[in-house]
């Protein structure tokens, strides 16, 4: 058994047009073999309590782990006058992804607008801690989970999503690969011991245990100075591979594995495939 759920951020390609949808993704997702995958809402949240309770249906029968990825519209450090928009499209998805069953809501946590990290988050810490509070309020158990971002004016270093979740119980970090490696735009963050340390650094923060239910996206990347500038298949990039599987082996890692690269499921079962074979 694999200490690891191997899985798509989003439906597979391949998935068929009947019953389609997420409930046909899950049902798709486990004829492949894989068993996570992480609804891609991330225009809106557009879904009913119906929907949702199918979803939640189909994924326990078929034993398939969700998550969902929320907007992409989302800033902790908006303004006053956008912060409640964003802080909307947080907690719809939260909502919504607990009636389907999802456990963890990944977001992107927004932009610096060109402050200091430390002074942003003195603004994105109370007001994500506030999100979690109304949360558990309802009785809705998932975890938040900030994602590693590939751009340096964004607000999601490692450091930053450790800091977050230091502070909130019911946030952990979203562990990006391609972003951590595209990020600081120079080729860095691509070998065994820049994981290692960058791993160590996530045991010492949240504690061993966290390394043990790890939210991961994967995927090839392309980036210039500034970072990120798409995702990749991850044989048509110059991400090690290799490097970071060893690193997660040498950890004891496990969690959820979810590939974001244009080769999606391909690139879930490559990944699966090389994980296994360490």
């Amino acid at each position: 058994m694999s200490s690891f759920r191997f899985g798509t951020v989003g439906s597979p390609i391949s998935t068929p047009k009947k019953p389609g949808g997420s409930v046909g993704s899950v049902l798709h997702l486990r004829t492949l073999g894989l068993s996570a995958l992480e609804l891609g809402w991330v225009r809106a949240v557009r879904v009913t309590e119906e929907t949702c309770a199918a979803i939640k249906a189909t994924a326990a029968e078929q034993d398939v782990a969700l998550s969902v990825h929320a907007p992409y519209f989302i800033n902790l450090n908006g303004d006053d006058e956008e912060w409640p928009k964003s802080r909307q499209r947080l907690m719809d998805a939260a909502h919504y992804g607990n009636l389907a069953g999802a456990t963890d809501i990944i977001f992107h946590p927004g932009s610096y607008f060109e402050r200091p990290p430390a002074e942003v988050l003195k603004v994105a810490i109370p007001r994500l801690a506030e999100c979690v509070q109304t949360l558990r309020a309802a009785g809705n158990p998932v975890l938040l989970r900030p994602e590693m971002m590939g751009k340096s004016a964004m607000l999601g270093s490692a450091e930053d999503t450790f800091e977050m979740s230091k502070a909130i119980e019911g946030v952990q970090p979203c562990i990006d690969f391609a972003h951590l490696h595209a990020r600081p735009g120079d080729g860095s963050m691509n070998t065994y011991d820049e994981w290692a340390r960058m791993l160590d650094a996530y045991g010492t923060a949240l504690g061993p245990t966290a390394l043990q239910t790890l939210s991961i996206h994967l995927s090839g990347i392309e980036y210039g100075p500034k970072g990120e500038k798409e995702h990749l298949p991850i044989t048509e990039s110059d991400l090690d591979l290799d490097a970071i599987l060893k690193a997660l082996k040498a950890f004891a890692c496990s969690g959820r594995m979810l590939i974001e690269s244009p080769a999606m499921e391909e690139d879930a079962l490559l990944v699966k495939q090389r994980w296994e074979a360490l």
